[in-house]
């Protein structure tokens, strides 16, 4: 690859308030470099946001099946949240779903600081357009987007937040529940927390 070839590094802070509606944004998203995951991703996973969504999910990254698929959620954590949806009386092609990065770290591990900083000026302009009055955040990483590094799931669940005049609840990431097994703390809080907000929306 020649200079002349290399990508243009362009600044999601500066571009992504810009783009304001969905498919623009999902279009800009796989010309961005500027982060070291831009190097290991197969594909670029921008969301999904099915028209008129109320609800909207937040996870951490995409994983390997997302990375592959283009879409979140998609893996063994994907098919616990659609039963857990549909448990809750939520269909998920009814759901906006992102992740805190958009590009998949390495071995699947936790985004660090930097990556996840970087790519929260896309998570923000995506929220504005979508503009759901309830989100869930799925795991730790996507509740340090919504409140902050000192937050952690065992003492911010159990209450619906409100942030920039929105519903928000945090819950583990389903993940997490399959770790910790069918009889769980995490897999039962999940549980309870998307009724939650299952009742918030309806």
């Amino acid at each position: 690859m020649t200079a002349a070839d290399d990508p243009v590094i362009v600044d999601p802070a500066a571009v992504a308030p810009t783009l304001q509606t969905w498919d623009r944004l999902a279009a800009a998203m796989p010309d961005c470099y500027a982060c070291p995951l831009s190097v290991s991703r197969t594909r670029v996973v921008p969301g999904v946001f099915p028209s008129g969504a109320r609800l909207l999910l937040v996870g951490e990254a995409p994983g390997r099946s997302e990375d592959e698929g283009g879409l979140p959620f998609i893996g063994r954590s994907g098919q616990l949240l659609d039963q857990l949806l549909a448990e809750a009386g939520l269909q998920r092609a009814e759901v906006a779903v992102l992740n805190t990065v958009k590009c998949r770290p390495p071995g699947n591990r936790t985004p660090r600081r930097r990556e996840a900083a970087t790519c929260r000026s896309w998570l923000d302009a995506q929220v504005e357009v979508i503009d759901p009055p309830v989100i869930v955040t799925l795991g730790g990483a996507a509740l340090t987007w919504a409140l902050g590094p000192k937050a952690r799931i065992t003492t911010a669940r159990g209450t619906v937040h409100e942030v920039r005049g929105r519903a928000l609840v945090p819950t583990y990431h389903p993940a997490a529940a399959m770790r910790f097994g069918p009889q769980g703390a995490p897999l039962q809080a999940l549980r309870a927390d998307l009724a939650t907000a299952a009742a918030l929306v309806q």
